[in-house]
């Protein structure tokens, strides 16, 4: 059975979501914080904090539990910059807690969503897995920290990992079911489109003199059920003996700020409003991975390369539920 800790959020219900498809045994651990239970659509909660011991001590008694994987983190890097001591708390001392759990009951598979932040600005493009790592945000830090404990809990105690570095999710589930409902919402995309709804101000464009084609960031984006897979793909791979390995998932193209509003623009069949802001600090002029290792090794491929279809998804949702799952 797999443990899906943070289950209840964006990405970890788009994984129970395809377990289901593909009769995975799971059980979701989820405080529901930034969680939603009616996104769950079936999968068994287990209502845990990994800040609380006793809760990891519990769901792994009660439950047969070979394989975990990991969504609960706090992700927001400008609240990271205001609040380290919370991001430290939550991002490595809860999977602290969560591994000392895992070495206690004797499972020694672990996924766990590690991110583009960890390395900082860019040196070169696009970005490996070997680029320096020079995370410039306490969030950054945060999951950079966890990736050098995995690799001295397998010294210490045999635990293998995968460490998946996405670089943008994005997108919803292609039937529609299921979708990306944060608040505040940070990411571009479902902000564009509340904005389209008239559920939000306009979209703020941070920064429109960077040295790209019209000046504002460049990043890739990843469906958020592309990303899914991925996680199916290093449960085979650790099932099947292989190393603990760390992998960068991405399109391998990159869209800036002004396209994504044009696409969504074309996509809802109306103008977006939007006005123009300094630069936020630390944002990288361009950020675009390199997946070739994990096309390589897990034969992973992006199904939903296209940024007109990653839009047109995440659209669908929030059309049919303009409050988000509250409405």
């Amino acid at each position: 059975m797999i443990l899906v800790v943070g289950g209840a959020g964006y990405i970890g219900s788009h994984m129970c979501k395809l377990l289901r498809e593909a009769g995975e045994p799971h059980v979701v651990f989820d405080n529901l914080e930034q969680g939603h239970a009616e996104a769950l659509l079936g999968s068994p909660l287990f209502e845990g904090d990994l800040r609380t011991p006793e809760d990891l001590e519990r769901v792994f008694r009660e439950h047969s539990i070979d394989t975990v994987m990991h969504f609960a983190a706090y992700i927001a890097v400008g609240e990271s910059v205001a609040a380290p001591g919370r991001y430290y708390r939550n991002n490595v001392f809860g999977v602290l807690n969560l591994l000392e759990a895992m070495v206690h009951a004797g499972v020694k598979r672990l996924i766990f969503s590690s991110t583009a932040a960890i390395f900082g600005n860019p040196q070169y493009l696009p970005i490996d897995e070997e680029h320096p790592k020079a995370p410039t945000s306490p969030y950054g830090d945060s999951k950079w920290a966890v990736e050098r404990m995995l690799a001295a809990f397998e010294t210490a105690h045999g635990l293998r990992s995968v460490c998946l570095r996405y670089f943008n999710a994005a997108g919803a589930d292609p039937d529609g079911l299921l979708g990306e409902d944060h608040h505040p919402e940070t990411h571009l995309i479902p902000a564009v489109l509340l904005a389209a709804l008239g559920k939000a101000p306009a979209v703020r464009i941070f920064g429109t003199d960077y040295d790209t084609p019209d000046g504002t960031c460049i990043r890739d984006y990843i469906h958020i059920m592309d990303l899914a897979q991925a996680h199916l793909a290093a449960v085979r791979w650790l099932r099947e003996g292989g190393p603990s390995e760390c992998f960068n998932l991405g399109n391998g193209t990159g869209y800036s700020v002004r396209e994504v509003i044009r696409t969504v623009e074309r996509v809802v069949g109306r103008p977006v409003p939007q006005e123009e802001a300094p630069r936020r600090s630390g944002d990288p002029a361009r950020l675009i991975a390199s997946s070739a290792k994990a096309e390589r090794l897990l034969g992973w491929r992006p199904r939903y390369p296209d940024l007109e279809t990653i839009v047109a998804h995440a659209w669908n949702w929030r059309r049919a539920h303009p409050n988000g799952y509250s409405g």
